[in-house]
């Protein structure tokens, strides 16, 4: 194994023995018009792509384009992009919905633009399965009479699993793509999912992970923008809908900072991934490229710097789905780590996803550690936009809560699953130093921190289906783990018993149990609970049945 320097810190270099690469895709997605701004023409959304190609090919970057079905039609995106060598640039489709789209197709245009961003006009949600089918059908007649053949790539803010089931047994597709986990930006909310790299979709929740080959959709769904692991999840704490730090070129704090896609892009290649790192750049045109080109001028440079010292893979949207389908059989466990955080900040985090669950665990400033996020995933449970029509401008897509650090804080405090101890008659947080973060098995996180104001270590080991915590080297030690919860109103659990809690949302009913170990309900907070230990172990079992109430 060979091993490179950045800032003093070695870790392995891309290679034959290398199995976990770390992955970047650049995706550009393009539309025709911009009707929210009377600026940006039909030419400054051309320019700007014209600009992306133009920087990509100073850099002998890979890339993918994805058209909305306008841009398709054009003939200044047609020359453009079918010009493009096919070994460097894939062309793909945009799934958003615009008025030549729908009239071809036979239907009747309801935006109040000739595309129109509402989740019941613009997005495949807002038509019955049999209309998505013949917008599907005109769209990729269409591309291949202009490009010679169906896009292997189709993406979205967001597709109902009808939409993506259609596309691949008809046409193929190998890999697809959805907005990174956020709330309310845009009137879209996906909540409480796979949350970076990609997953196998259920046949009935195009949202959701499926565990079963039998109940997945084969394509890939890889998550966009490149969120920020530490600051993203807690940004809009209290407001109706989240703020967005990303890597999307922008953001003056995100992807438009220096210092920031440094720090983004370092982590990147030196955090514990298990599998695989990825992260997506890119921007779609609407932004124009003078919001966009500071950013990406920063990012392309780095992005071909480290693809070149062997630390990065650049690869189209459909060569990571067929290395993805070629790779995994059922989603695999993945992880996102940050081990230094940016500037002075003392935070590091870890999120771990599986065909189970996700879980997010953040080490704060004052030394202690906060669980602030565990959503389950189970492949029955459905989304009503698989068969139903959204009549709003507003979508929502969720998994099955058990912690929620974001819906269940308010501005004052922050929810999660707190560490704690009983010292002297007095309950204290547990505080300790720097964890050590590894996978030393497939499908296995193993987790050991070093404690501080107490004696020990809590090891911490995440696998495809469980949680396992344990304290070393402290035997007399009370500790336990407390649910802190402002916002009590929204806590979805109606049963807490001493191996069991249980949980009703979305109207199915789901539970956690303590395989070791068990739980209490908590002192003076209504409705929320602590986890004991048994003998100094917990072990949560995190595959999870439902059953609709």
């Amino acid at each position: 194994m060979m091993f490179a320097l950045w800032a003093g810190k070695t870790f392995p270099v891309l290679g034959a023995e290398r199995s976990n690469p770390n992955i970047v895709n650049i995706v550009n997605f393009i539309r025709l018009l911009e009707p929210r701004d009377p600026k940006i023409t039909e030419e400054v959304l051309y320019e700007t792509v014209v600009n992306q190609v133009k920087l990509m090919d100073a850099y002998n970057l890979k890339g993918t384009f994805l058209l909305q079905y306008d841009a398709l039609m054009d003939r200044r995106y047609q020359k453009l992009l079918g010009g493009l060598p096919k070994d460097q640039y894939e062309i793909g489709a945009w799934w958003e919905i615009p008025q030549p789209l729908v009239e071809k197709a036979g239907l009747k245009w309801r935006g109040r633009y000739p595309w129109d961003w509402h989740a019941d006009v613009g997005f495949a949600t807002g038509y019955t399965p049999e209309e998505r089918e013949k917008l599907v059908d005109v769209y990729m007649a269409d591309f291949k009479a202009v490009f010679g053949d169906y896009p292997k790539s189709v993406a979205s803010w967001f597709i109902d699993a009808h939409t993506l089931n259609y596309l691949y047994e008809k046409y193929h597709i190998v890999a697809s793509a959805n907005c990174k986990d956020q709330y309310g930006t845009d009137g879209y909310t996906l909540w409480g999912g796979y949350w970076n790299q990609a997953y196998y979709p259920s046949k009935i929740n195009s949202y959701m992970p499926a565990q079963t080959v039998e109940n997945q959709t084969p394509v890939p769904i890889f998550r966009m923008l490149g969120s920020d692991p530490v600051r993203q999840y807690d940004t809009g704490v209290g407001h109706n809908r989240q703020g967005v730090i990303t890597l999307e070129p922008v953001y003056r704090f995100g992807g438009g900072d220096k210092e920031w896609v440094d720090w983004f892009f370092r982590e990147l290649v030196e955090g514990e991934s298990m599998e695989f790192a990825y992260t997506q750049a890119g921007q779609e045109n609407s932004f124009t490229w003078d919001a966009m080109a500071r950013g990406l001028e920063i990012q392309f440079p780095l992005i071909a710097k480290l693809r070149d010292e062997g630390k990065l893979e650049v690869q189209t949207l459909g060569e990571s789905g067929a290395w993805f389908r070629e790779n995994y059989k059922l989603t695999p466990a993945t992880a996102v780590t940050v081990k230094d955080d940016l500037g002075d900040s003392k935070l590091k985090t870890v999120w771990f996803n599986s065909r189970f669950y996700r879980t997010n665990l953040l080490w704060e400033e004052d030394g202690t550690l906060r669980i602030r996020d565990i959503h389950l995933f189970n492949e029955d449970f459905p989304s009503i936009y698989t068969t139903g029509v959204t009549t709003t401008n507003e979508c929502q897509f969720f998994t099955l809560p058990v912690v929620d650090g974001y819906l269940w804080s308010d501005q004052e405090r922050l929810a999660g699953l707190r560490l704690k101890a009983v010292i002297s008659g007095e309950e204290v947080s547990i505080t300790g130093g720097t964890p050590v973060i590894r996978s030393r098995k497939r499908g296995r996180l193993d987790i050991s921190w070093p404690l501080t104001n107490v004696p020990g270590t809590l090891i911490m080991v995440l696998t495809e289906d469980a949680l396992h915590v344990a304290l070393k080297g402290n035997n007399q030690l009370a500790w336990f783990f407390e649910l802190d919860v402002p916002k009590q109103e929204s806590l979805p659990f109606k049963d807490i018993e001493k191996q069991t809690v249980t949980g009703v949302f979305e109207g199915y009913q789901y539970s956690v149990q303590a395989l070791v170990g068990g739980f209490s309900e908590s002192v003076g907070q209504t409705g929320t609970f602590r986890i004991l230990p048994h003998k100094n172990v917990i072990k949560l079992d995190l595959a999870t049945d439902i059953q609709k109430q």
